[in-house]
């Protein structure tokens, strides 16, 4: 590492965030974006200043850089930058300055790139707890590392795949891990396992290897702390201090692919996947949940929507197939709108503004409201695929696509 800016930034710790308990989560810092969905596991930024008139004052590119073939997302925290990607036989975390894209460090590791009808690569992203000076990587075949933020020190490393004998899923595993309070949850087993974020050893795991792909959710209901997350059958709700099982909503997705997080509300949970399966709400309780409604007109392929108020903002439909960003009403399924300007993609969002990318790599921001969508595009420069989520953090936009080109862009206000 060449230089390091340090620890200075004003941090405050959230008191209660999105109905989950503070006890789930980390100490974060305000315009932070330390693991997968952001700081509040959602796909919303914390960020307040930055420019959404794009058309008087479009975003400016800062720096480029090449990080590896995959579909790992960016972790930002204490300026620095986490990503994974595929390069000659290896998988390679890399750590870059936010504010140049100079690399501090990076470490490698052999495997191989899984590109089983699709380019391949790694799929999990980073999660950073800065206040330990720590981070935590998922590898794609199971593999697992703790790393010094600062420096990149390896502390630990696993591979619970072939330690605990799981079976790795077909695409291998994708979701990130879960930083809970002393222990990291992941999406590996029928429904999560457990370890300590200090030593790596193993707390809990539950039975059975058919993994899903999402990330572990944690949320809080009356009181309770729970995680969900999901295998090819299901999504499960489990304690985090015991693995125990609470509920379980069977959804039989084709080829196992419940990638999508879920997201709680109102004592409520909805689910999505796509290859036609389509989504659900399903009310909060014990063992099988009740329906409140199903259907096919919004089927999250691999990103789940953002919730602002009672819509969901997100793009339905297959990354091989006709797709388009969609508004649905959460209590009652309806579709309130559906736009084809973008294609399949991903989004973000924050003050109430969507933060979209096409697989083509236009970029875009919208107001996120339910009476339409009226969006200002730019052109980022990236080629296909991009299906990785946009990070907006410090003023700044990540995006990355499927061959490891990222940019930063400056959107701070004057």
């Amino acid at each position: 590492m060449k230089w390091f800016r340090g620890l200075g930034y004003s941090r405050f710790v959230l008191g209660v965030l999105a109905g989950w308990g503070v006890e789930g989560g980390l100490e974060i810092q305000a315009d932070d974006w330390p693991q997968f969905r952001g700081p509040r596991h959602d796909g919303i930024s914390l960020e307040s200043e930055w420019r959404k008139n794009w058309e008087q004052a479009p975003p400016k590119l800062l720096w480029r850089s090449s990080v590896g073939i995959g579909f790992s997302s960016m972790a930002v925290a204490n300026d620095r930058v986490l990503t994974v990607g595929h390069q000659k036989g290896e998988d390679v975390i890399s750590c870059l300055s936010e504010s140049t894209g100079e690399q501090l460090w990076e470490y490698r590791y052999a495997s191989k790139l899984g590109a089983m009808f699709y380019i391949g690569g790694p799929g999990s992203t980073p999660t950073i707890d800065a206040d330990s000076d720590r981070v935590w990587v998922l590898g794609k075949w199971g593999e697992c590392f703790c790393f010094s933020l600062l420096n990149g020190e390896l502390l630990w490393k696993r591979h619970l795949a072939q330690e605990e004998d799981l079976a790795v899923p077909d695409w291998g595993f994708n979701g990130s891990p879960l930083k809970y309070g002393d222990r990291i949850i992941l999406n590996l087993g029928t429904a999560g396992m457990a370890i300590d974020a200090a030593s790596g050893k193993t707390l809990w795991r539950s039975e059975g290897d058919e993994s899903g792909y999402s990330t572990p959710l944690p949320y809080s209901d009356s009181g309770q702390s729970l995680v969900v997350v999901s295998s090819g059958e299901s999504y499960s709700a489990v304690k985090p201090e015991s693995g125990d099982l609470v509920w379980t909503v069977p959804w039989f997705t084709r080829y196992g692919v419940n990638a999508a997080d879920p997201i709680v509300w109102r004592e409520k949970v909805f689910v999505s996947s796509g290859y036609q399966k389509g989504s659900g709400l399903f009310a909060l309780g014990t063992g099988e949940l009740e329906n409140l409604w199903k259907q096919r007109k919004f089927r999250a392929q691999q990103n789940a929507p953002v919730r602002i108020g009672e819509h969901l903002y997100g793009f339905d439909g297959d990354s091989s197939s006709r797709a388009m960003l969609k508004c649905l009403s959460l209590e009652s399924g309806d579709l309130v709108w559906e736009d084809e300007t973008f294609g399949y993609g991903a989004l973000s969002a924050a003050n109430n503004h969507l933060i979209m990318i096409a697989s083509d790599g236009r970029l875009g921001v919208a107001e996120a409201s339910p009476s339409g969508f009226k969006p200002t595009l730019f052109e980022t420069g990236l080629e296909a695929d991009c299906w990785i989520v946009p990070v907006l953090a410090n003023g700044r936009i990540l995006c990355r696509n499927s061959k490891g080109h990222l940019v930063s862009l400056d959107v701070r206000k004057p």
